[in-house]
């Protein structure tokens, strides 16, 4: 008899983890909502109302329900749909580039402006003064000698 209940209070136990587990989902609806994409307007899933953006907001649901965490659900999605249906490209491989090649150019342009500011601040010397003829020079002399 004793052994018996150990061994339901053992199974239960051992039940009650996934349970546990699968009452308090670790990702929701609207978290994913604004990271994946509807195939048929390329807009998000929070901005989209067409047939198979709910379609595919119920599916989600369905995963979630089943415990998916949310890198599960976007690893299915993909899979089904491509990385487009991501609203932002994975930041690995190949996709990397998505990320960092907008940035470089930004960089590469900017410091293209501050050399082109630079070399022009700096392409007259102080000995690239035009030449004043003598009778200018003169009544220069003339007009700054009254001033005094």
């Amino acid at each position: 008899m004793i052994l018996r209940l150990a061994a339901v209070v053992a199974a239960a136990l051992a039940l009650a983890g996934p349970a546990a587990a699968c009452a308090h989902p670790q990702t929701s609806l609207a978290a994913l909502e604004g990271q994946i994409m509807c195939p048929t307007c390329h807009t998000t899933l929070d901005q989209s109302s067409s047939a198979a953006a709910l379609r595919i907001e119920h599916h989600i649901q369905l995963r979630i329900d089943q415990c998916w965490t949310a890198s599960q659900i976007k690893d299915e999605l993909v899979g089904n749909f491509g990385a487009g249906i991501l609203a932002a490209p994975p930041l690995k491989g190949f996709d990397l580039l998505a990320w960092w090649l907008p940035l470089g150019g930004i960089i590469l342009g900017a410091l293209l402006v501050a050399f082109g500011v630079w070399r022009w601040s700096r392409a007259r010397g102080p000995d690239d003064d035009p030449e004043v003829d003598p009778e200018t020079e003169q009544r220069l002399d003339e007009l700054l000698a009254r001033l005094d």
